[in-house]
């Protein structure tokens, strides 16, 4: 049982889980870190909230990052080029965050995905709109054998005064991974409060940070001194899969 509000106020704490499954570290292949270097410092930030194990998830996405083995590979062997410099023995693998479009569609069809341990498969909605075929995704997912989990779905408002939609999706078993950066309310309040009503339902299966660069470190680093972390990190402590599924 994790104990949060026998800290002082001010003093940050740590996060309930230890390994995060979401995070843009990866150097040069996306949005987030352009270099071995970054990666090495957002690693070390990351250590300092918990984090004992990552799984990084660079995007997949058509047109602007349309990454393979072939593109990441290269680049994971510079960021554990980078730990090892500085004797830092962290647990580092990846996955990647595969958007919901016709590259996806087109890198399933050929059955070559990187998935977390377990054939855990983190996937996400487009921001303006629910993909057409979510339901007979998620359906068609879990007959070959995936595990599907949904990038922080408080993120996409269409879905905001459609909650009932969140529980149909839950109860057809995709399960929902919320950003530690939405509870910090880095996206907006709404963001939060949807994060806080997955939370409250016992619908946030996974949890990860979505790091891209310093500032959202920054916002973390703040986010945890404060007292709706505690009380986050108390609600999600019984809940979360992070350190029990791989």
């Amino acid at each position: 049982m994790f104990n949060f509000f026998s800290r002082k106020a001010k003093e940050p704490i740590e996060f309930c889980f230890n390994t995060d499954i979401h995070c843009h570290i990866v150097p040069g292949v996306d949005d987030g870190s352009p270099d071995a270097k970054t990666s090495g410092d957002l690693v070390e930030r990351m250590q300092k909230w918990g984090i004992k194990r990552i799984f990084a998830s660079p995007h997949v996405t058509q047109y602007t990052f349309e990454n393979s083995p072939e593109t990441i590979e290269p680049a994971m062997a510079e960021l554990k080029a980078e730990l090892d410099a500085r004797g830092n023995g962290i647990e580092v693998g990846h996955s990647a965050e595969y958007r919901i479009d016709d590259l996806f569609s087109s890198i399933l069809g050929k059955g070559n995905l990187m998935t977390l341990p377990g054939n855990y498969l983190l996937i996400e909605n487009p921001f303006a709109q629910e993909p057409w075929n979510l339901d007979e995704l998620v359906f068609d997912l879990q007959v070959k054998g995936f595990r599907p989990i949904l990038a922080h779905p408080e993120r996409y408002l269409y879905w905001a005064n459609k909650k009932k939609r969140y529980v149909d999706l839950h109860h057809a078993g995709l399960m929902f991974q919320i950003n530690i950066l939405s509870l910090a309310k880095a996206y907006g309040k709404e963001e939060c409060k949807i994060a806080e009503y997955l939370i409250k339902e016992g619908m946030a299966s996974f949890a990860g940070t979505d790091v891209h660069r310093a500032s959202h470190a920054d916002i973390i680093d703040k986010y945890l001194t404060g007292s709706e972390a505690r009380a986050h990190m108390a609600d999600l402590g019984n809940q979360l899969l992070n350190d029990t599924a791989f």
